[in-house]
């Protein structure tokens, strides 16, 4: 068998890339039967052009080349010159790349995705002397395209968010994935300028080395379960507490160094302070008692861990490497918010987020006004499905709590008397009224409200509802985001001398609509990350709220490698 036979049966055998149309290999020049440098940047121009005249894939063997277009465009910027095949017919850095993608797995990356199998054959080839023009120019164009294919996946992800999230609408990573290619080739810092297009800080590299811990639990047999039984609380014995310490020590809950207890039945003080930090970093109620939901989460295994690992690290590539100067993160899934300010996290504070059947968004905004004393215009779904049935029970229920009954729009509006309704008798198909809420204690607003426009009238707000911050899950809105302590969110946004606590307070005691502009705007981004890694280093998880883990977790497990061509 030819050397050249060997390398096209080499071509991705079994990979998951399209095969080549058979009318494709027309589009190739004679081979040469031996190498000649003179002839490889005009086959590569030949190549790439006549594929574009006829609209059709770039050969590559029997295989077809990835993320044709930026291959093209790569090539034009350089006249078609080969950038990692010499004049001699080395390839100096072509395994440099290979290396890379295989160290790639750390980041979550699959190498089963990309050509290696082709490649490593294609530079055996090249090594040995035995490659013809023709199979180098296989080489080049094929190392350029899985560069800029891995490259693509580092800097924007994997997936489309659009395809696989329907409720992810925030910018993508950008970047110059031409230049990274050209720094690459030109330095033989392959490594190093594909890691250049990861993300960059230092939560995404805390979920990196998440995942290594996770992956060498899996590898070593999993988490020790701990058997279903009665509740677990401290000064309790039972045969389970030798398993709970084991499995505590596994997640570093608990120091794997400590002294073994002379009674290992025994629920110690010392087991009781790794329970409340398990608790603590999953978002469970910290009371050190080992109940059904403790113990749920003790027992979710170590590959669900690291797939989870994987789903939050390419949410991570989805978001902006820069989120800016000022900015507001919300975790929609950690029930949280950060107010950021030049790099620093100036509050941290609890919030409360859309139920499941009322999703909260994922998506960046403005800030760029808040409303203090804000009445609320009742959206029509939470006037029929959550007030209408109120008042049908309830006559006195609108005045009761503030709301106005109107009809109309601008000059048209009126406001109707509610006691001359018959609310039994209205339907909420076609419901003819709207209501409003007038400012004051019982607004479902609160005192202020905190505007970032956008298409699904989000907006985080205060709320009379004090209560529900105590517990642990606190999904009880409808999509919109209740904040913990809106008054110095208020005095943080406003960052205006002029607006201290006394002013902010002279206006709330008018009980009047006041609407002020911000003098900066901030940056708003809701997202939904269920693992994260903190400022103390400690991996948080979370249960997936709304079901969006599992969705891009099978995308990554089924979806076939697609160059990520971002906003």
């Amino acid at each position: 068998m030819t050397s050249k036979n060997r390398v096209l049966r080499r071509i991705w055998p079994g990979n998951r890339l399209l095969a080549l149309a058979s009318g494709l290999a027309l589009l190739v020049l004679p081979v040469a039967d031996s190498f000649a440098a003179e002839d490889l940047d005009e086959r590569l121009r030949h190549r790439i052009e006549v594929a574009a005249l006829h609209d059709q894939d770039v050969p590559i063997g029997n295989g077809t080349l990835p993320g044709q277009e930026a291959v093209k465009g790569f090539y034009e910027r350089r006249f078609f010159q080969p950038a990692w095949v010499r004049e001699d017919g080395s390839v100096p850095h072509g395994r440099a790349l290979l290396d890379a993608i295989r160290d790639g797995r750390a980041h979550g990356m699959e190498p089963d995705d990309y050509p290696l199998a082709a490649l490593e054959g294609m530079l055996e080839d090249a090594e040995s002397g035995d490659a013809t023009t023709l199979m180098l120019l296989d080489l080049e164009l094929l190392l350029t395209g899985t560069y800029l294919l891995y490259g693509s996946h580092s800097l924007s992800g994997r997936l489309n968010p659009d395809d696989i999230d329907p409720d992810w609408r925030i910018r993508r990573r950008v970047g110059d994935l031409m230049a990274s290619l050209e720094s690459a080739v030109a330095s033989g810092e392959i490594a190093d300028n594909l890691q250049a297009l990861l993300p960059q800080s230092d939560r995404y590299q805390g979920l990196r080395n998440a995942l290594a811990h996770y992956r060498a639990i899996d590898e070593a047999g999993g988490f020790i379960e701990v058997d279903a039984g009665p509740t677990l609380r401290p000064g309790d014995r039972a045969e389970r507490v030798a398993a709970l310490r084991g499995r505590l020590q596994q997640s570093n809950d608990l120091p794997g160094d400590l002294e073994p207890p002379d009674d290992p039945t025994l629920y110690d003080e010392r087991l009781a302070q790794g329970v409340r930090a398990f608790q603590r970093r999953h978002g469970l109620d910290v009371d050190a008692v080992v109940g059904p939901r403790t113990r749920e989460a003790l027992n979710v295994s170590a590959e669900d861990r690291v797939r989870q690992m994987l789903v939050n690290m390419e949410r991570w590539r989805w978001l902006p490497e820069d989120l800016g100067e000022r900015y507001i993160l919300v975790n929609i899934a950690g029930f949280s918010m950060e107010v950021v300010r030049e790099g620093e996290v100036v509050t941290t504070q609890r919030v409360i987020v859309g139920r499941d059947y009322r999703q909260t968004p994922v998506f960046a905004g403005r800030m760029t006004y808040l409303v203090l004393n804000p009445s609320w215009e009742v959206p029509n779904s939470i006037a029929t499905r959550d007030i209408l049935p109120q008042v049908r029970n309830d006559p006195a229920y609108l005045e009761r709590m503030g709301f106005q009954v109107l009809q109309g729009w601008g000059a048209a509006q009126r406001e109707i008397d509610a006691q001359s309704v018959d609310w039994q008798t209205v339907s909420a198909r076609g419901f003819p009224y709207r209501f409003r809420q007038r400012p004051g204690p019982l607004n479902a607003l609160g005192q202020v409200k905190f505007m970032f426009p956008n298409q699904y009238a989000v907006y985080l707000h205060d709320t009379p509802a004090r209560d529900l911050f105590d517990r642990t899950e606190r999904a009880f809105s409808s999509g919109c985001i209740r904040v913990e302590r809106p008054m110095e969110l208020t005095r943080l946004v406003l960052d205006d001398a002029r607006w201290d606590n006394a002013a902010i307070s002279r206006v709330l005691d008018e009980r009047r609509e006041r609407t002020v502009t911000l003098a900066r705007p901030w940056s708003v981004y809701l997202q939904y990350m269920t693992a994260w890694v903190d400022e103390d280093g400690v991996v948080n998880l979370r249960r997936d709220l709304y079901d969006r883990d599992t969705r891009v977790a099978n995308a990554l497990e089924s979806a076939p490698p697609q160059f990520a061509a971002a906003d």
